[in-house]
Protein backbone atom coordinates (compact mmCIF):
# COMPACT_ATOMS: atom_id res chain seq x y z
CA UNK A 1 0.00 0.00 0.00
CA UNK A 2 1.16 3.47 -1.39
CA UNK A 3 2.62 5.46 1.82
CA UNK A 4 0.11 8.36 0.91
CA UNK A 5 -3.01 6.04 0.56
CA UNK A 6 -5.65 6.10 3.49
CA UNK A 7 -4.52 3.49 5.63
CA UNK A 8 -0.63 3.73 4.45
CA UNK A 9 1.95 4.47 6.53
CA UNK A 10 3.07 7.70 6.63
CA UNK A 11 6.87 6.86 8.18
CA UNK A 12 7.38 5.89 4.92
CA UNK A 13 6.91 9.63 3.20
CA UNK A 14 10.44 9.34 1.07
CA UNK A 15 10.39 13.64 1.72
CA UNK A 16 11.39 13.32 5.43
CA UNK A 17 7.82 13.62 6.98
CA UNK A 18 6.80 12.01 10.11
CA UNK A 19 3.87 10.37 11.04
CA UNK A 20 2.32 12.84 13.36
CA UNK A 21 0.13 14.31 10.41
CA UNK A 22 1.55 17.68 10.75
CA UNK A 23 3.23 17.61 7.15
CA UNK A 24 0.49 16.45 4.97
CA UNK A 25 1.50 19.00 1.91
CA UNK A 26 4.09 18.61 -0.62
CA UNK A 27 7.63 18.47 0.43
CA UNK A 28 9.74 21.75 1.16
CA UNK A 29 11.98 21.96 -2.43
CA UNK A 30 14.69 24.08 -0.32
CA UNK A 31 14.23 21.07 2.04
CA UNK A 32 15.74 18.52 -0.11
CA UNK A 33 18.24 20.56 -1.67
CA UNK A 34 19.70 21.19 1.61
CA UNK A 35 19.72 17.70 2.63
CA UNK A 36 21.36 16.94 -0.60
CA UNK A 37 23.88 19.20 0.09
CA UNK A 38 24.57 17.80 3.33
CA UNK A 39 25.10 14.73 1.78
CA UNK A 40 27.29 16.27 -0.82
CA UNK A 41 29.50 17.73 2.28
CA UNK A 42 29.43 15.09 4.23
CA UNK A 43 31.10 12.80 1.26
CA UNK A 44 33.52 15.23 0.59
CA UNK A 45 34.92 15.75 4.09
CA UNK A 46 33.05 18.97 4.87
CA UNK A 47 29.47 18.94 7.25
CA UNK A 48 27.19 21.27 8.16
CA UNK A 49 26.18 22.04 12.27
CA UNK A 50 22.38 21.41 13.40
CA UNK A 51 22.14 25.57 12.54
CA UNK A 52 22.57 24.87 9.27
CA UNK A 53 26.04 26.93 8.87
CA UNK A 54 29.37 25.32 8.04
CA UNK A 55 31.45 23.90 10.06
CA UNK A 56 34.94 25.24 10.58
CA UNK A 57 38.57 23.54 10.88
CA UNK A 58 40.70 25.07 13.62
CA UNK A 59 38.54 28.36 13.84
CA UNK A 60 40.01 29.69 10.51
CA UNK A 61 36.63 29.21 8.14
CA UNK A 62 37.88 27.71 5.55
CA UNK A 63 35.68 24.97 4.02
CA UNK A 64 36.88 21.23 3.08
CA UNK A 65 34.62 21.19 -0.30
CA UNK A 66 36.23 22.74 -2.97
CA UNK A 67 39.52 21.10 -1.24
CA UNK A 68 37.71 17.74 -1.89
CA UNK A 69 36.57 18.50 -5.26
CA UNK A 70 39.76 19.54 -6.62
CA UNK A 71 40.78 16.05 -5.17
CA UNK A 72 38.05 14.26 -6.98
CA UNK A 73 39.19 16.24 -10.25
CA UNK A 74 42.40 15.41 -9.62
CA UNK A 75 41.59 11.32 -9.25
CA UNK A 76 39.39 11.67 -11.94
CA UNK A 77 42.40 13.49 -14.07
CA UNK A 78 45.06 11.13 -13.05
CA UNK A 79 43.31 7.71 -14.40
CA UNK A 80 41.88 9.37 -17.46
CA UNK A 81 45.23 10.64 -18.38
CA UNK A 82 47.00 7.86 -17.47
CA UNK A 83 45.49 5.52 -19.80
CA UNK A 84 46.42 5.10 -23.20
CA UNK A 85 44.64 3.22 -26.14
CA UNK A 86 47.01 2.36 -29.09
CA UNK A 87 45.53 1.25 -32.10
CA UNK A 88 46.93 -1.33 -33.96
CA UNK A 89 48.32 1.61 -36.65
CA UNK A 90 50.25 3.12 -34.17
CA UNK A 91 52.93 3.41 -31.92
CA UNK A 92 53.31 5.80 -29.23
CA UNK A 93 56.50 7.54 -28.53
CA UNK A 94 56.70 8.59 -24.48
CA UNK A 95 58.44 11.49 -23.23
CA UNK A 96 59.39 12.37 -19.59
CA UNK A 97 60.13 15.54 -19.10
CA UNK A 98 61.04 16.29 -23.08
CA UNK A 99 63.27 13.21 -23.14
CA UNK A 100 62.34 9.79 -25.32
CA UNK A 101 61.76 7.21 -22.91
CA UNK A 102 59.86 4.02 -24.61
CA UNK A 103 57.78 3.66 -27.57
CA UNK A 104 54.01 1.97 -26.50
CA UNK A 105 52.96 -1.23 -28.69
CA UNK A 106 49.24 -1.28 -29.56
CA UNK A 107 46.66 -2.10 -26.52
CA UNK A 108 46.05 -0.46 -23.78
CA UNK A 109 49.36 1.27 -21.45
CA UNK A 110 49.23 3.14 -18.49
CA UNK A 111 51.65 5.72 -18.28
CA UNK A 112 52.85 8.63 -15.71
CA UNK A 113 50.19 11.73 -16.55
CA UNK A 114 51.12 15.31 -18.06
CA UNK A 115 52.89 17.24 -17.77
CA UNK A 116 55.35 14.38 -16.69
CA UNK A 117 55.24 12.44 -19.53
CA UNK A 118 53.87 12.93 -22.75
CA UNK A 119 52.33 10.35 -25.67
CA UNK A 120 52.89 11.44 -29.25
CA UNK A 121 51.20 9.20 -31.60
CA UNK A 122 52.85 7.95 -35.22
CA UNK A 123 51.04 6.12 -37.66
CA UNK A 124 53.21 3.11 -39.30
CA UNK A 125 50.85 2.06 -41.48
CA UNK A 126 49.83 5.06 -43.57
CA UNK A 127 51.28 5.22 -47.23
CA UNK A 128 52.47 8.68 -48.14
CA UNK A 129 53.97 9.68 -51.08
CA UNK A 130 56.43 12.70 -52.49
CA UNK A 131 55.80 13.98 -55.06
CA UNK A 132 58.67 15.71 -57.20
CA UNK A 133 57.96 18.17 -60.33
CA UNK A 134 54.17 18.35 -60.05
CA UNK A 135 52.01 18.88 -56.73
CA UNK A 136 48.49 17.66 -55.92
CA UNK A 137 48.98 14.65 -57.67
CA UNK A 138 48.03 16.09 -60.58
CA UNK A 139 50.87 14.89 -63.08
CA UNK A 140 50.02 17.40 -66.05
CA UNK A 141 51.02 20.43 -63.64
CA UNK A 142 54.70 21.42 -63.31
CA UNK A 143 57.10 22.20 -60.70
CA UNK A 144 59.62 23.83 -63.14
CA UNK A 145 62.32 24.08 -60.27
CA UNK A 146 62.07 20.47 -59.31
CA UNK A 147 61.10 19.06 -62.89
CA UNK A 148 64.26 20.62 -65.15
CA UNK A 149 67.18 18.37 -64.88
CA UNK A 150 70.57 18.21 -66.62
CA UNK A 151 71.43 15.04 -68.34
CA UNK A 152 74.81 13.17 -69.23
CA UNK A 153 74.93 14.53 -73.23
CA UNK A 154 73.88 18.22 -71.25
CA UNK A 155 70.51 18.43 -72.41
CA UNK A 156 67.44 19.57 -70.40
CA UNK A 157 64.53 17.31 -69.77
CA UNK A 158 61.66 17.45 -67.45
CA UNK A 159 61.18 14.56 -65.45
CA UNK A 160 57.90 14.33 -62.51
CA UNK A 161 58.75 11.09 -60.09
CA UNK A 162 56.54 9.82 -57.16
CA UNK A 163 57.94 8.13 -54.31
CA UNK A 164 56.02 6.43 -51.32
CA UNK A 165 57.01 5.96 -48.52
CA UNK A 166 56.11 5.30 -44.41
CA UNK A 167 57.23 5.42 -40.82
CA UNK A 168 58.99 2.01 -39.53
CA UNK A 169 60.56 3.63 -36.47
CA UNK A 170 58.17 6.02 -34.38
CA UNK A 171 61.07 7.19 -32.11
CA UNK A 172 63.71 8.31 -34.96
CA UNK A 173 60.79 9.80 -36.86
CA UNK A 174 60.23 12.43 -34.32
CA UNK A 175 63.31 13.28 -32.80
CA UNK A 176 66.63 12.20 -34.67
CA UNK A 177 65.27 15.65 -37.49
CA UNK A 178 63.29 18.25 -37.26
CA UNK A 179 61.36 17.74 -40.68
CA UNK A 180 61.69 13.95 -42.26
CA UNK A 181 59.34 14.15 -44.68
CA UNK A 182 60.89 17.25 -46.74
CA UNK A 183 64.14 15.60 -45.56
CA UNK A 184 62.95 12.57 -48.17
CA UNK A 185 61.65 15.03 -50.23
CA UNK A 186 64.80 17.29 -50.56
CA UNK A 187 66.96 13.01 -51.10
CA UNK A 188 64.88 11.69 -53.47
CA UNK A 189 65.33 15.00 -56.04
CA UNK A 190 68.75 15.01 -55.21
CA UNK A 191 68.89 11.39 -56.22
CA UNK A 192 66.85 12.14 -58.91
CA UNK A 193 69.19 14.98 -60.39
CA UNK A 194 72.45 12.30 -60.17
CA UNK A 195 71.04 9.35 -61.69
CA UNK A 196 69.62 11.43 -64.26
CA UNK A 197 72.74 13.26 -65.08
CA UNK A 198 74.89 9.27 -65.29
CA UNK A 199 72.60 8.90 -68.36
CA UNK A 200 71.68 10.08 -71.99
CA UNK A 201 68.41 11.95 -72.85
CA UNK A 202 67.12 9.27 -75.19
CA UNK A 203 68.23 6.33 -72.34
CA UNK A 204 66.14 9.14 -70.04
CA UNK A 205 62.95 9.26 -71.68
CA UNK A 206 62.78 5.72 -73.19
CA UNK A 207 63.99 2.77 -72.61
CA UNK A 208 65.54 3.47 -69.21
CA UNK A 209 62.60 4.59 -67.12
CA UNK A 210 62.15 1.02 -64.82
CA UNK A 211 65.69 0.81 -64.35
CA UNK A 212 66.00 4.66 -63.77
CA UNK A 213 63.43 4.51 -60.97
CA UNK A 214 64.83 1.61 -59.28
CA UNK A 215 68.36 3.49 -59.02
CA UNK A 216 66.45 6.18 -57.36
CA UNK A 217 64.22 4.45 -54.68
CA UNK A 218 67.91 2.34 -53.82
CA UNK A 219 69.53 5.73 -53.67
CA UNK A 220 67.27 7.67 -51.39
CA UNK A 221 67.06 4.64 -48.88
CA UNK A 222 70.42 4.98 -48.39
CA UNK A 223 70.72 8.84 -47.80
CA UNK A 224 67.54 8.25 -45.29
CA UNK A 225 69.31 5.72 -43.62
CA UNK A 226 72.41 7.69 -42.87
CA UNK A 227 69.59 10.49 -41.29
CA UNK A 228 67.84 8.12 -39.07
CA UNK A 229 64.74 9.61 -40.61
CA UNK A 230 62.60 6.13 -39.19
CA UNK A 231 61.64 6.33 -43.03
CA UNK A 232 61.41 3.38 -45.48
CA UNK A 233 60.60 3.80 -49.39
CA UNK A 234 58.22 1.59 -50.61
CA UNK A 235 57.75 2.53 -54.17
CA UNK A 236 59.48 4.75 -56.92
CA UNK A 237 57.35 5.49 -60.06
CA UNK A 238 58.35 7.94 -62.80
CA UNK A 239 55.36 9.74 -63.93
CA UNK A 240 56.41 11.48 -66.90
CA UNK A 241 60.22 12.24 -68.71
CA UNK A 242 60.19 14.85 -71.82
CA UNK A 243 61.82 17.23 -73.18
CA UNK A 244 61.18 21.06 -72.02
CA UNK A 245 58.31 22.76 -74.13
CA UNK A 246 60.73 25.28 -76.09
CA UNK A 247 62.42 22.02 -77.92
CA UNK A 248 58.96 19.84 -77.97
CA UNK A 249 58.82 20.64 -81.52
CA UNK A 250 62.72 19.63 -82.20
CA UNK A 251 62.59 16.62 -79.92
CA UNK A 252 59.28 15.10 -82.32
CA UNK A 253 61.39 15.71 -84.90
CA UNK A 254 64.04 13.69 -83.81
CA UNK A 255 61.66 10.96 -82.84
CA UNK A 256 60.30 10.43 -86.14
CA UNK A 257 63.58 10.51 -87.75
CA UNK A 258 64.25 7.54 -85.14
CA UNK A 259 61.07 5.75 -86.01
CA UNK A 260 62.02 6.00 -89.38
CA UNK A 261 65.38 4.17 -88.64
CA UNK A 262 63.57 1.98 -87.20
CA UNK A 263 61.27 1.38 -89.81
CA UNK A 264 63.71 0.89 -92.82
CA UNK A 265 65.91 -1.53 -90.29
CA UNK A 266 63.10 -3.89 -90.27
CA UNK A 267 62.25 -3.13 -94.08
CA UNK A 268 65.87 -3.97 -94.41
CA UNK A 269 65.81 -6.90 -92.57
CA UNK A 270 62.38 -8.50 -94.33
CA UNK A 271 63.97 -8.24 -97.57
CA UNK A 272 67.06 -9.64 -96.28
CA UNK A 273 64.96 -12.42 -95.08
CA UNK A 274 63.06 -12.75 -98.28
CA UNK A 275 65.98 -13.06 -100.93
CA UNK A 276 68.91 -15.12 -98.53
CA UNK A 277 66.93 -17.95 -98.50
CA UNK A 278 66.07 -17.83 -102.31
CA UNK A 279 69.99 -17.24 -102.91
CA UNK A 280 71.30 -19.92 -100.81
CA UNK A 281 68.20 -22.08 -102.82
CA UNK A 282 69.71 -20.76 -106.14
CA UNK A 283 73.19 -21.36 -105.09
CA UNK A 284 72.17 -25.10 -103.56
CA UNK A 285 70.59 -26.02 -106.97
CA UNK A 286 73.82 -24.52 -108.89
CA UNK A 287 76.22 -26.92 -106.89
CA UNK A 288 73.95 -29.86 -107.45
CA UNK A 289 74.01 -29.35 -110.98
CA UNK A 290 78.05 -28.64 -110.99
CA UNK A 291 78.27 -32.02 -109.16
CA UNK A 292 76.12 -33.66 -111.48
CA UNK A 293 77.80 -32.31 -114.79
CA UNK A 294 80.82 -33.54 -112.86
CA UNK A 295 79.79 -37.05 -112.70
CA UNK A 296 78.38 -36.76 -115.90
CA UNK A 297 81.96 -36.09 -117.57
CA UNK A 298 83.83 -38.32 -115.22
CA UNK A 299 81.40 -41.14 -116.40
CA UNK A 300 81.48 -40.07 -120.26
CA UNK A 301 85.73 -39.58 -120.10
CA UNK A 302 85.66 -43.24 -118.36
CA UNK A 303 83.18 -44.63 -120.63
CA UNK A 304 85.81 -43.09 -123.58
CA UNK A 305 88.76 -44.55 -121.95
CA UNK A 306 87.55 -47.96 -121.90
CA UNK A 307 86.23 -47.60 -125.44
CA UNK A 308 89.43 -46.76 -126.37
CA UNK A 309 91.05 -49.41 -124.98
CA UNK A 310 88.47 -51.65 -126.42
CA UNK A 311 89.44 -50.42 -129.80
CA UNK A 312 93.07 -50.54 -129.14
CA UNK A 313 92.85 -54.09 -128.58
CA UNK A 314 91.08 -54.27 -131.64
CA UNK A 315 93.62 -52.30 -133.33
CA UNK A 316 96.11 -54.50 -132.24
CA UNK A 317 94.72 -57.91 -133.48
CA UNK A 318 93.59 -56.29 -137.11
CA UNK A 319 95.28 -52.82 -137.44
CA UNK A 320 94.45 -51.90 -141.33
CA UNK A 321 90.46 -53.03 -140.82
CA UNK A 322 90.69 -51.07 -137.85
CA UNK A 323 92.64 -48.10 -139.31
CA UNK A 324 89.78 -48.08 -142.35
CA UNK A 325 86.89 -48.30 -140.05
CA UNK A 326 87.69 -46.03 -137.70
CA UNK A 327 88.56 -43.72 -140.63
CA UNK A 328 84.78 -44.40 -142.29
CA UNK A 329 83.25 -43.75 -139.03
CA UNK A 330 84.72 -40.49 -138.38
CA UNK A 331 84.73 -39.01 -142.24
CA UNK A 332 80.55 -40.35 -141.61
CA UNK A 333 80.56 -37.99 -139.04
CA UNK A 334 81.72 -35.01 -140.31
CA UNK A 335 79.68 -35.65 -143.35
CA UNK A 336 76.40 -36.53 -141.71
CA UNK A 337 76.62 -32.67 -140.55
CA UNK A 338 77.08 -30.62 -144.48
CA UNK A 339 74.85 -30.62 -147.19
CA UNK A 340 77.80 -30.42 -149.72
CA UNK A 341 80.36 -32.56 -150.54
CA UNK A 342 83.49 -31.64 -152.78
CA UNK A 343 85.40 -34.74 -153.89
CA UNK A 344 88.44 -34.70 -155.87
CA UNK A 345 88.89 -38.26 -158.01
CA UNK A 346 91.26 -39.95 -158.42
CA UNK A 347 92.95 -38.88 -161.60
CA UNK A 348 90.61 -35.86 -162.53
CA UNK A 349 91.33 -32.46 -163.08
CA UNK A 350 87.84 -31.35 -161.86
CA UNK A 351 86.10 -31.28 -158.56
CA UNK A 352 83.46 -33.48 -158.13
CA UNK A 353 80.35 -31.47 -156.24
CA UNK A 354 78.00 -33.14 -154.64
CA UNK A 355 74.36 -31.61 -153.79
CA UNK A 356 73.38 -33.72 -150.93
CA UNK A 357 70.16 -31.63 -150.01
CA UNK A 358 69.09 -31.90 -153.46
CA UNK A 359 69.61 -35.53 -153.48
CA UNK A 360 68.03 -35.99 -150.24
CA UNK A 361 65.03 -33.60 -151.18
CA UNK A 362 64.50 -36.11 -154.27
CA UNK A 363 64.33 -39.14 -152.20
CA UNK A 364 62.67 -37.37 -149.56
CA UNK A 365 58.92 -38.29 -150.82
CA UNK A 366 59.67 -42.39 -151.23
CA UNK A 367 60.68 -42.34 -147.36
CA UNK A 368 63.70 -44.49 -148.47
CA UNK A 369 66.42 -46.17 -145.84
CA UNK A 370 68.71 -43.49 -147.31
CA UNK A 371 67.43 -40.77 -145.55
CA UNK A 372 67.62 -40.46 -141.43
CA UNK A 373 67.11 -37.17 -140.11
CA UNK A 374 66.76 -38.64 -136.46
CA UNK A 375 69.69 -40.19 -136.50
CA UNK A 376 71.45 -37.07 -138.53
CA UNK A 377 73.35 -39.33 -140.69
CA UNK A 378 72.52 -39.30 -144.29
CA UNK A 379 73.61 -41.91 -146.78
CA UNK A 380 73.99 -41.24 -150.59
CA UNK A 381 71.34 -42.60 -152.04
CA UNK A 382 73.21 -43.50 -155.57
CA UNK A 383 75.33 -46.02 -155.97
CA UNK A 384 77.54 -44.76 -158.11
CA UNK A 385 78.00 -41.97 -155.99
CA UNK A 386 78.40 -44.09 -153.12
CA UNK A 387 81.58 -45.89 -155.49
CA UNK A 388 82.93 -42.46 -156.46
CA UNK A 389 82.87 -41.30 -152.35
CA UNK A 390 84.73 -44.10 -151.69
CA UNK A 391 87.39 -44.17 -154.38
CA UNK A 392 88.10 -40.50 -153.50
CA UNK A 393 88.51 -40.74 -149.79
CA UNK A 394 91.03 -43.67 -150.37
CA UNK A 395 92.81 -41.31 -153.12
CA UNK A 396 92.80 -39.24 -150.15
CA UNK A 397 94.56 -41.84 -147.64
CA UNK A 398 96.69 -42.97 -150.06
CA UNK A 399 98.28 -39.25 -150.71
Amino acid sequence: MAWNEPGGNKDNDPWGGGGNGKNQGPPDLDEVVRKLQDKLSSILGGGRGGSGKVSNIGGSGSSKGPIGLIIVAAIIWFTFDSLHVIDQAERGVVTRFGAYVTTLQPGLNVRLPRPIEYVHRVNIEQVRTAEIGYQGGNTNSTVLKEALMLTKDEAIVEVKFAVQYKVVDAANYLFSIIDPDETLVQATESAIREIVGKNGTDYVLTEGRSELAQNVRQLVQEIIDRYNTGLIVLDANMQDAQPPEQVQAAFDDAVKSREDQERFINEAQAYSNDILPKARGQAARQIEEANGYKERVIAQAVGESDRFTKVLKEYELAPDITRERLYIESIESVLANTSKIMIDAKGASNLLYLPLDRLIGQSGGSKSPSSNSDSGQINIPSSSSREQLRDGSRSRGGR
